[in-house]
């Protein structure tokens, strides 16, 4: 379906935390991050006193004002004067305004700013962390949402929706009081016998008219799809000859359209109806009863005039809270959200773990021993079977079979991105668990099949093998993996900018920049996967020479769906549904006339004859 903008409608969907005293409990969590900031929270609070307060000094005193209108008892002279006087004060009273407005403003986006730095870097600090299990179970797009959308809510809610909410219960009760106190008692029961329901009322009905149309939109939406689909496939709505099929199905739509409008046109008609009939006919009726007050004399024209303004700012700081809460109810939700994810369980990870890449790397031995898995998202799903097999230091062992029988999980065991359910994998004879996740992987390097580039220089992807690497170290790497010349044959030469995803290089270009990546780690095991696929003749053999040099003197895992390039390879393990169903050398597996080896091979020797 088509999406359509509007923060509104963002605003809308984002998840809503009940106002609860166990919800408000958990979010007083942001508070750790005032990092010594609480005497400048305090001042904000003081501030945002001072703006109510002097948001119920500005209607008394305006109100004052009005009352000249009636005052016939002074001179026009003495009235000038009083006039005079009360706008000056009143100007005071603005410039003070400003003042605690500036001020209330300023720190609390100060203490905003300090805790949502600190909820940044923490929510970042943990995600980085999380296993490979949480990203299977959970998309990209959803934490990207955590990390930029949930916190601009929070900083939405604490740098405007909780001062102002404060700010209007502040004016609201603080006006009610003022009116009870400079007006008549029956004025002011009347005020809150009428105004406060009728607001509610009137809050209630719009926004079930939103809800109606953002409906409203949606369904227009859903025609636009229909169009866009049936213009951009014409040509398979005229081979088909679908064009009936086309307008009954658009024509559905609209009349769905047509009806649900008038049904939202009787709506927004109906709340017209109520806006004239009960609010205005309240104002009205307020009105009237003040001036049948002023009549009789129960009424002064002072008393009047503060009523006007001060009932206007109760009014409108009333009708404000519910938006304002539902603000805080949609922080409090991306609060939780957030703080769910900075209380997961990580992986243990040496942050202070210091690589060196300076020795010459020593080819380790792997061995998997009777392993089954099956990943966390699918439990019923067994992909491995009691997997057995051993590359000892220095040899290349080459994982081969259909898709889906395992071969990409067992390299990313040997990373432990994943644990077996049972087995063991040993690393020189020792548990893969035992050792420090940041000393196994430093031992290690992937080149995948589908390469993704930093979106930065050549220079910065080449060096996240080694961060503080030296230019002649990065050339000699780029050197070693057939990158030099035509990373040199670009104007920036290793400051090209290579795009998002690297979407500046071709294929091949992509995947000699990941080996030089992997020539500047050093690792003693090296892990490819797929590496050249995807690639043309030419960018094949520029890559595979490029890792054939890259392989010497490692222990190496090699997937490979092109079993042309594994021909040489120490062991060869043929997969099969998560099961070892063959292990050998080529020449040995060639010669099993029944084996599902050398049925892959003939059967690309015809597609490559073909």
């Amino acid at each position: 379906m088509a999406k359509r903008g509007g923060d509104t409608d963002k605003k809308d969907e984002l998840p809503k935390a009940k106002l609860s005293r166990k919800n408000l409990v958990k979010s007083l969590r942001l508070f750790k991050y005032l990092q010594g900031q609480k005497y400048l929270f305090g001042l904000g609070m003081f501030f945002l006193a001072g703006t109510a307060v002097v948001g119920l000094i500005f209607p008394i005193i305006s109100g004052k004002l009005l009352s000249y209108f009636g005052e016939t008892g002074i001179s026009p002279e003495k009235m000038t004067e009083e006039i005079k006087k009360i706008g000056l004060i009143l100007l005071g009273v603005l410039v003070l305004q400003a003042f605690f407005s500036f001020g209330r403003v300023s720190t609390f986006t100060r203490v905003t700013e300090n805790i949502l730095s600190g909820l940044r870097k923490d929510a970042f600090k943990k995600l980085i962390q999380m296993p490979m299990g949480f990203f299977s179970k959970n998309q990209v797009a959803e934490l990207s949402s955590r990390m930029a959308t949930d916190i601009n809510v929070i900083s939405e809610a604490f740098t405007i929706s909780i001062a102002e909410i404060i700010r209007q219960l502040i004016v609201g009760f603080g006006g009610i009081g003022v009116l009870i106190y400079y007006t008549n008692w029956k004025v002011a029961m009347w005020f809150l016998m009428i105004i406060p329901p009728i607001t509610i009322l009137a809050i209630v009905f719009g926004k079930k008219i939103r809800k109606y149309s953002k409906d409203y939109q949606e369904k227009i939406a859903q025609s636009n799809v229909v169009v866009g689909e049936a213009l951009t496939g014409i040509s398979n709505v005229k081979t088909f000859t679908n064009e009936k099929y086309e307008i009954g199905k658009y024509s559905s739509i609209v009349t769905d359209i047509r009806n649900f409008g008038i049904k939202y046109g009787l709506m927004r008609g109906t709340f017209f109806a109520f806006i004239m009939i009960f609010v205005f006919g309240s104002i009205f009726f307020i009105l009237l009863k003040m001036f049948l007050l002023k009549s009789e004399g129960e009424l002064s024209a002072e008393a009047f005039g503060i009523f006007i303004m001060v009932s206007s700012f109760v009014a409108a700081s009333l009708a404000g809270i519910p938006e304002q809460l539902a603000s805080i109810q949609r922080a409090l939700g991306a609060t939780d959200r957030v703080f769910e994810l900075i209380d997961g369980t990580n992986e243990e990870i040496d942050l202070e773990f210091t690589r060196d890449n300076k020795e010459a790397a020593v080819a380790s031995e792997i061995e998997f021993s009777n392993v089954n898995f099956h990943y966390p998202t699918r439990p019923d799903f067994k992909v491995l079977h009691n997997i057995s097999l051993k590359a000892n230091a220095g040899e290349t062992i080459a994982l081969v079979g259909p898709s889906g029988s395992g071969k990409s999980t067992i390299a990313s065991m040997v990373l432990r991105f994943y644990d077996p359910v049972d087995g063991t994998i040993k690393l020189n004879g020792k548990n893969t668990k035992d050792f420090e996740l940041s000393k196994l992987r430093n031992q290690m390097a992937i080149v995948p099949q589908d390469v993704i580039l930093f979106a930065g220089s050549i220079r910065e992807n080449i060096s996240y093998g080694k961060p503080n690497a030296s230019l002649e170290e990065i050339r000699e790497a780029a050197r070693k993996a057939n990158a030099l010349d035509f990373i040199e044959s670009f104007p920036e030469k290793f400051d090209t900018i290579v795009g998002e995803r690297g979407i500046q290089l071709s294929g091949g270009q992509r995947q000699r920049i990941a080996i030089a990546r992997a020539v500047l780690k050093n690792p003693s095991i090296l892990i490819l996967d797929e590496a050249t696929s995807s690639l043309d003749s030419e960018s094949e053999r520029l890559v595979q020479e490029a890792l054939d040099k890259l392989m010497e003197g490692r222990t190496s895992i090699v997937i490979a769906h092109r079993l042309s390039t594994i021909r040489n390879a120490d062991k060869i393990i043929v997969l099969e549904k998560g099961m070892v169903v063959e292990n050998g050398t080529h020449d040995e597996l060639i010669k099993n006339e029944d084996g599902l080896y050398r049925s892959l091979c003939r059967l690309q020797y015809d597609l490559a004859k073909a």
